[in-house]
């Protein structure tokens, strides 16, 4: 398992996120899966007559089988077809929609790992920035905690095979170390203040995936939670659950829900979460399928946290089943989503597995919110090119950075019941709109991030400072031991090490930003893993402080978010 270092650097996200076009998606759950999977293989597996023609009529109207049928039958060599399959397949599904994508059996379990909720490995949390596998965190009881792998120590040999030194890539570190439950695997260890290397075994286990990075006790003051969901997997509701349990116990009264670059993932965990916020008889969601069939989904009024003021954090990552949660809280005049407009997928896929490990992923339906609106952004069939640079024309059209700059039509405008304004046809328009931000960014910063000597710095402050970065149990503890270092002035230092001469004047329009990130990465060194990032990076994140803001002003009806919208347009004229 290993975490790659997640910048706060918009410009360079924003080209990441042309791809996010075919990573988000739903899975439709209920009865109708096994019928319409065993229709689908009745059809495929249709039998030929004996001598190689087919029944007269059979596939009169089809033409691709009974293609497959005479190559089979009557091709003058040999074919494999299941080679040809591997080929016709993808190519058939891409004349579809963006989100109708074939899996091949060897990238089934990786595909769909986030999703289950567990892999089977030795639960580690790794880096291989530089060109040694460091252990930056050990899962808790998990087997390398069992077999006695510390932070902080350097994997010399996998096995048999030299890693360090040798700049070997990241996910082949990951196929090394995983493997089958119950197998073994022998690490070659460096261990500060031991000379030779530590040999350990360790036998791979279930390690558990978790879909909230994060979640804590923001402000306690003012009684504000904070959850970071990054997708939703089998496992989310159960997860928040706990969470909401947790910082209840703490003293939250109102939450933050961060849905921020969340692609998406299973549709009744959606379906769930949204139900714990809203009362009785709330339409959640809809689907409807080519027959015009509709399912819908209410809320059941047994939600623990009908309660709570809530604020939603989102933005052009987020996809699929974060547009349902959100758009079911809005449309429900259910707390406030805050940020920018969301990534716009609407649509339903179920995933039909064969025999053969492969599976297809197919679009079988659309959702709408509870207002009736499609938040499906345009796409033509077979042209995913164009679907994939709509990111790319929103940042060019200054969508990223003004509310005016994005465009509804009058015709797909809708009222919630409490008043608020909302729009089908391309994503979640937030009630409250945070433009990116751009403040803090110099030419000083972008060379030492670009350079990889920011992260790196955090990754050397972590192994000499490595005892007390292990002993760190809270956000408090954490803040009292980095405040009694000078980050800046050793960083600064650092980089000029490395060649970064330092400009005080450009240091001076970055210093926030760099130091809100150097505590950030040093956080997640420690045994809080991302609670420690998410504590530190909020300092540079003005969609979660105006979060704040807002829930301090307990502005969680409809009204009041109708209110919050007309005076960020006032305050846009202002501007």
């Amino acid at each position: 398992m290993s975490k790659t270092p997640k910048y706060i650097v918009w410009v360079p996200v924003l080209l990441a996120l042309t791809a996010v076009a075919g990573i988000g998606f739903g899975i439709k759950i209920g009865a109708d899966n096994q019928m319409r999977r065993n229709a689908v293989m009745q059809r495929l597996m249709m039998p030929s007559s004996e001598d190689g023609w087919l029944p007269e009529g059979v596939y009169a109207d089809d033409k691709l089988l009974q293609t497959i049928d005479c190559i089979e039958n009557y091709y003058v060599d040999p074919v494999a077809l299941d080679s040809i399959y591997e080929k016709v397949i993808p190519e058939l599904l891409y004349q579809l929609d963006p989100h109708s994508v074939y899996i091949p059996a060897e990238e089934f379990d990786e595909v769909n790992e986030s999703l289950d909720g567990e892999f089977d490995g030795i639960g580690v949390v790794f880096n291989a920035a530089t060109d040694t596998v460091i252990v930056m965190n050990v899962i808790p009881k998990g087997p390398s905690d069992r077999a006695g792998v510390r932070a902080g120590d350097r994997i010399m040999r996998i096995d048999d095979s030299l890693v360090a030194g040798r700049d070997i890539p990241q996910e082949d570190i990951v196929k090394r170390l995983r493997g089958p439950r119950g197998s073994h695997v022998r690490l070659s260890i460096s261990r500060q203040g031991i000379g030779d290397e530590v040999e350990i075994e360790v036998v791979r286990d279930a390690i558990e995936l978790h879909s909230i990075d994060a979640a804590f006790m923001l402000d306690r003051k003012r009684h504000i939670g904070y959850v970071r969901l990054a997708q939703f997997s089998r496992t989310s509701h159960v997860e928040l659950l706990r969470a909401l349990a947790r910082l209840r116990g703490e003293g939250m009264k109102r939450l933050i829900l961060d849905l921020r670059g969340n692609t998406g993932g299973f549709l009744d965990q959606a379906i769930m979460i949204a139900n714990e916020f809203l009362p009785e008889g709330r339409l959640i969601v809809y689907t409807e399928d080519r027959r015009r069939h509709r399912n819908k989904e209410f809320s059941n009024g047994l939600g623990r946290a009908t309660d709570v003021d809530l604020a939603v954090l989102v933005d052009e990552g987020s996809a699929s089943s974060s547009e349902i949660l959100a758009g079911a809280l809005q449309d429900n005049d259910r707390g406030l989503i805050i940020g920018r407009r969301t990534f716009g997928k609407g649509l339903v896929q179920n995933q039909i597995p064969f025999d053969d490990g492969s599976a297809v992923r197919l679009t079988v339906a659309r959702y709408y919110t509870p207002t009736g609106r499609s938040i499906q952004k345009p796409y033509v069939n077979g042209d995913e090119e164009s679907y994939r640079m709509d990111m790319v024309n929103r940042f060019y059209n200054n969508e990223f950075f003004s509310a005016d700059s994005i465009r509804f039509a009058d015709s797909l405008r809708y009222t919630t019941p409490g008043g608020r304004t909302v729009y089908g046809g391309g994503g979640i328009m937030p009630d409250i709109f945070v433009p990116m931000d751009t403040t803090g960014m110099s030419r000083y910063y972008t060379e030492v991030w670009g350079r990889n000597i920011l992260y790196r710095y955090t990754l050397d402050f972590s192994d000499r400072h490595r005892e007390k970065i292990n002993s760190i149990r809270t956000v408090e503890e954490l803040d009292e031991m980095l405040s009694g270092y000078d980050l800046i002035g050793d960083f600064v230092a650092y980089a000029r090490a490395r060649g970064v001469e330092p400009d005080y004047r450009d240091i001076a329009v970055s210093r926030n930003l760099i130091e809100a990130q150097l505590r950030a990465y040093i956080g997640r060194n420690t045994p809080l893993e991302d609670v420690g990032f998410y504590a530190n990076i909020y300092a540079v994140d003005p969609v979660a402080r105006r979060a704040v803001e807002e829930l301090s002003r307990k502005r969680s009806s409809g009204r009041a978010a109708a209110a919050a919208q007309t005076a960020d347009k006032q305050q846009s004229k202002h501007d």
